[in-house]
Formats: C-alpha cells, sequence, structure tokens
C-alpha cells in the first residue's frame, strides 16, 4: 500500500476462527520516514504506539477492525542456518534449525515436517545417533530448498517499489513466480486464462513470453532467446575457421533469436589465449563473413559480435590444456591494465595504460566494430565484465589510477564511455550496440548492484541499447553465490531501476524460467551457454515441448520432420 511515507507491504493469514497475523513490511528509509523509532522494546515499553500509527496508515484495509499487540516488535528478519543440527542428544528442528522468511508460508509448517521426520527416523533406527544422522540428512535438503525458495521470495518483496511500477497483471505474475518454486508452465497448467491475459496485456499476444518479438534499433529478433558468447579457443592467429562455421551455425539452426560470437579481441594483444578469435586483420573480415552468411542465409537468427581486449587477463593457456589463466609456457605476449596489478601473482605484472595507449586501443575498438559491419553482423556487444580490459577500469579492486580514469565511479567509467562512443560512431545508426557488465565482483571492496545500476545508466546515455548483466571474475577471490537463476535478480534490478533493456544469464536452463522471467518483467533477453552446448536446437525443442509452432519459432524446412518426434503427444499444438 502507497503511505505518505512510502509502500509498506502487510503479510496476513488466519490463525484462528477470528484471527489473523498481521505483518506489516517496509523498506529502512520508509521506516524511519514513517516516525518509526526502537526495534526493541525495553521492559515495561508498549507497543502500543506503533500499533495505533499503523490502525490508522492501513484503515481503509482493516475496515474497521483494529490491532492486537502480542509482543510486537519491529525486527530485521534472521536468517539462521546450522552446519550441523544435533550435539549429542540434543537435536534441533523449526526455527532453531532453520528460518524461511513468512512471505513464503508460516515456519510451523517446516517444524512440524521435521518434528514428523525425526520420529519417524527414531522408530526406525535402533540407534539413536543413527537415528539423528538419518533425519539431519533427510530434512537439511529440504530445508534448503525452502530457505532459497525464500531468500528469492524476500529478494523480491525488497525491491516492491520497482515491481509497483508494472501493470497490475504483470505485478501479479510476478508475485505468484517470485520464490521460483511455481512458474509460468505450473500457472499455465492451472489457469491459462489468466497467464495469456497477462502475456496479452504486456505484448499485445497470448503467446509464450520466450517467442514474443523484440525491437532494438533496426532489428527485431524473433523471440528472447540468445545463445551466450561463449569461448572456443581453437582459431588460428584470430581467424574463425570451420569449427566456428558449424558451432555457430548449428546453433542458428536452432531457434534462437540471436547468436553471440566468443569474445573477439580488437588486437593481438588483446587476446585470452593464442586460441582466441580478432577482429584485426584483414583475414578476419573475409572469414567472419562467411558465418554470418550462412546464418542469414540458413535461419532467422540475428548473429552478433562480442568484442572486447582481454587487459590483465590475456598471454595465458587455452583451458583444457593446462590450469586457466596460467601464462603459456613460451611466446607470451606483453599484457596492460589501468594499474599494474596482476590477476593472480603467478600472471605477468601488466603494464599501466598511458592515455596515449588508451587512445590507441579506443581506435582498436573502433576499427574493429567498422569490420564487424562490413562482416554483416547484426549486432555488437562490448565486453565490460569479468575482469577483462574495460571491466578492469570499472572496478576499484582492480583500477587504483590517480588521474581522471581513477576514483570515483564517474571517473573509472570515463574510458569504458570513451570507447563506447567511438564504437556508437564507427557502428551503424541502425544497428544496436549492448555492452556487458559485471554487475557485482562478489568481494569486498569491489563493485556492487547499485553501482552497476549507475552504470548501466550511463551506458545507456552513451548509446548502448541494451545490458547484458552477468556477475564476477574479475578477481580471483571473489566468492560468488553460485545457484539457479543466480545472476536474474541483478538483471532486474538493472533493467527496472536503469530502464534499460536487459540480457540475463547465469543459471538459466529451462524454457520454463525463460517463459517466467520475460513475462515477469525480470529481463527482456534470457542468454543460455551451457544448455546450447548440450542441444544446440534447445529453441525449437522448447516450442515443441509447448506444443507451439506460431511466430517466433521457424524450424528448417529439412529439420520440420523432428518436430513430431519431440512435440507433446497430447493436446492442439499453439499458434
Amino acid at each position: 500500500m502507497e503511505t505518505p511515507h512510502g509502500l509498506m507491504q502487510v503479510h496476513a493469514y488466519p490463525y484462528g476462527p477470528t484471527r489473523s497475523t498481521f505483518i506489516v513490511d517496509m523498506r529502512d528509509p520508509v521506516w524511519r520516514a514513517a516516525g518509526f523509532r526502537s526495534t526493541v522494546l525495553e521492559p515495561g515499553e508498549s507497543d502500543g504506539e506503533s500499533i495505533d500509527r499503523l490502525q490508522r496508515l492501513f484503515a481503509e484495509i482493516l475496515d474497521g477492525h483494529r490491532l492486537i499487540g502480542s509482543n510486537s516488535k519491529w525486527l530485521d528478519f534472521a536468517t539462521v542456518r546450522n552446519g550441523t543440527w544435533r550435539h549429542g542428544n540434543v537435536v534441533l528442528l523449526g526455527d532453531a534449525a532453520h528460518t524461511a522468511h513468512y512471505s513464503i508460508g508460516p515456519g510451523i509448517k517446516l517444524a512440524l515436517e521435521d518434528a514428523l521426520a525425526l520420529a519417524t527416523n527414531l522408530h526406525a533406527h535402533h540407534d539413536v545417533p543413527a537415528a539423528l544422522e538419518a533425519y539431519e540428512s533427510a530434512r537439511k535438503p529440504v530445508a534448503s530448498a525452502v530457505q532459497r525458495a525464500a531468500r528469492a521470495s524476500v529478494e523480491w518483496f525488497e525491491g516492491i517499489d520497482r515491481h509497483a511500477r508494472h501493470d497490475p497483471e504483470r505485478l501479479a505474475f510476478g508475485f505468484l513466480t517470485r520464490s521460483r518454486r511455481v512458474g509460468y508452465g505450473d500457472l499455465r497448467e492451472r489457469d491459462a486464462e489468466f497467464v495469456d491475459g497477462v502475456a496479452a496485456k504486456v505484448f499485445g499476444d497470448p503467446r509464450p513470453p520466450m517467442f514474443q518479438p523484440l525491437r532494438l534499433r533496426g532489428l527485431t529478433l524473433e523471440n528472447r532467446v540468445t545463445v551466450s558468447p561463449m569461448g572456443m579457443f581453437c582459431s588460428d592467429e584470430g581467424t574463425p575457421g570451420e569449427f566456428h562455421l558449424v558451432h555457430l551455425g548449428s546453433k542458428a539452426l536452432g531457434g534462437a533469436g540471436l547468436v553471440m560470437t566468443e569474445m573477439v579481441g580488437v588486437s593481438p594483444d588483446g587476446r585470452v589465449t593464442p586460441g582466441c578469435t580478432g577482429m584485426y586483420a584483414p583475414g578476419h573480415e573475409a572469414a567472419w563473413r562467411r558465418v554470418t552468411d550462412f546464418v542469414h542465409t540458413a535461419s532467422t537468427a540475428a548473429i552478433g559480435l562480442q568484442l572486447g581486449h582481454s587487459g590483465r587477463k590475456g598471454s595465458v593457456r587455452r583451458p583444457g590444456r593446462g590450469a586457466d589463466h596460467v601464462p603459456l609456457p613460451d611466446g607470451n605476449w606483453d599484457i596492460v591494465a589501468p594499474s599494474p596489478i596482476p590477476y593472480r601473482d603467478a600472471n605477468q605484472i601488466p603494464h599501466a595504460l598511458t592515455t596515449a595507449e588508451m587512445d590507441e586501443i579506443r581506435e582498436r575498438f573502433a576499427e574493429a566494430a567498422r569490420m564487424g559491419a562490413r562482416a554483416g553482423f547484426d549486432l555488437l556487444e562490448l565486453h565490460y565484465a569479468h575482469g577483462y580490459l574495460l571491466s578492469s577500469f570499472l572496478s576499484p579492486l582492480t583500477n587504483r589510477r590517480t588521474d581522471r580514469y581513477g576514483g570515483t565511479l564517474a571517473n573509472r567509467l570515463r574510458f569504458p564511455l570513451e570507447v563506447l562512443g567511438a564504437v556508437r560512431d564507427a557502428w551503424p545508426d541502425d544497428r544496436p550496440v549492448t555492452v556487458r557488465i559485471s554487475a557485482t565482483d562478489w568481494a569486498e571492496g569491489g563493485t556492487a548492484v547499485d553501482d552497476a545500476v549507475e552504470t548501466a545508466r550511463a551506458l545507456a546515455a552513451h548509446g548502448a541499447d541494451a545490458i547484458n548483466v552477468s556477475t564476477g571474475q574479475v578477481v580471483p577471490d571473489a566468492s560468488p553465490a553460485y545457484g539457479r537463476l543466480y545472476q536474474v535478480p541483478f538483471a532486474e534490478r538493472v533493467r527496472n531501476e536503469a530502464g534499460v533493456p536487459v540480457i540475463a544469464s547465469g543459471g538459466i536452463t529451462s524454457a520454463d524460467e525463460v517463459n517466467s522471467i520475460v513475462l515477469a518483467g525480470q529481463a527482456d533477453l534470457c542468454a543460455l551457454g551451457a544448455a546450447h552446448l548440450a542441444d544446440p536446437q534447445w529453441t525449437l525443442r522448447a516450442a515443441a515441448g509447448q506444443g507451439y509452432s506460431g511466430p517466433g519459432v521457424r524450424w528448417p524446412v529439412p529439420f520440420a520432420a523432428g518436430i513430431r518426434a519431440v512435440r507433446p503427444g497430447r493436446g492442439a499444438a499453439r499458434r
């Protein structure tokens, strides 16, 4: 509910015939603006002042009913996790073992399930230690899954200001799918009219969200599926060969709306490994043209060129031929960075760039963009993530400069924005430019999502048409929170706070996840890497699995017989 102090939420559910639990939740700035004070009640202190104030704020919702205090107090919800749930014959259950935020249901349910599991195992085992071990082994995975769902739910509610800007239909869909335990497919099976109505309201068409078109400048993508940029490390002197034609061509035939190249170096010393591709020699343009011609002739996919410079992570062995980021046994080239900080102690110390060298690199990017346009690419992406050169300028952990290119975020953005400006000028005006960023370094003192939002705003103001939101890989001692859809919340914040289209990636594997992310307004495109390596026809299979054969998916004529092999056996096809 919108109050004079900001948005407040109520989590209410019955606990008796005539009474309900009534939990009021709000962000700290709203809490302070509303005049609430202590989070702890001193002995003898009444909770009546807060309750009276809330009763006035929520008078319309309460409709004459009153709020009744019961040792009520303000608190920050604590997430409890334990390495072990037992010590001798003492065993933890319920909130003592694990907490799950009230937004996904009362914690008493988990506590009762723990108690039942404990009793079952005590009956099944004559040995008490064995029974307790079996109880803990059985319940820990359940509690972990619930806590992950609760964390996702909390993140959604913490961003309620952003979600509240959506149409009511999209807001309702996001609310129902917030914990990730329920998705587009689940909801559509239960209420197709509601889900299709949300899609029709948002997109003007009830088809599955993943098959909705997206327009970026003069380019219209047939659907919302992107093949992620993935390093293949198998080029010869930067020139793409037969492998790249088959690799990228097969993904285009597989139905994705956009197929991205791996990071393509703008100079020989801008490559990560000797096997990385480039766009700096005359032969590169013609070799890439062979790939783009095939994609455009044989499919309806668009193909994008990702340009980057390795920076301090360059001149290392190819993955699979020794540990990653290990310098070459011979033939190393000099590497550069904003500051002379090696990636690891075993790596070279990079040369800190002078402004004249930065000017040269900026022109390398612009020339590579011109070559990419002539080679027939539909979209260009700049790689400002994962600790490569432009990413190293953005992070305070890797940029220790004291000139106008270091210090504040605005200064650290200066050179990346100069590169973007030069590329935008060199690239055709009707073709889009996207930028990939690391939304967090996952490391103390590094960039965080608030910085990512500001960075995205600046990039959009300088000509970026969409932001590809990734995370981490900037410093080797990062502590990423890997998991299903682990980068999607960062993409959602960038999209809805910076007001720019975004590409989400990271732990997205299913069509249901793509549909849910797009329809909830968390991202505009979803990039999948490993899923496409395992199945180049991932998008076609996803369409057939949903019984869908309408706009946004087009089977190559020679593949058409495959539809029958993967389409569900029952139900009418969706068109």
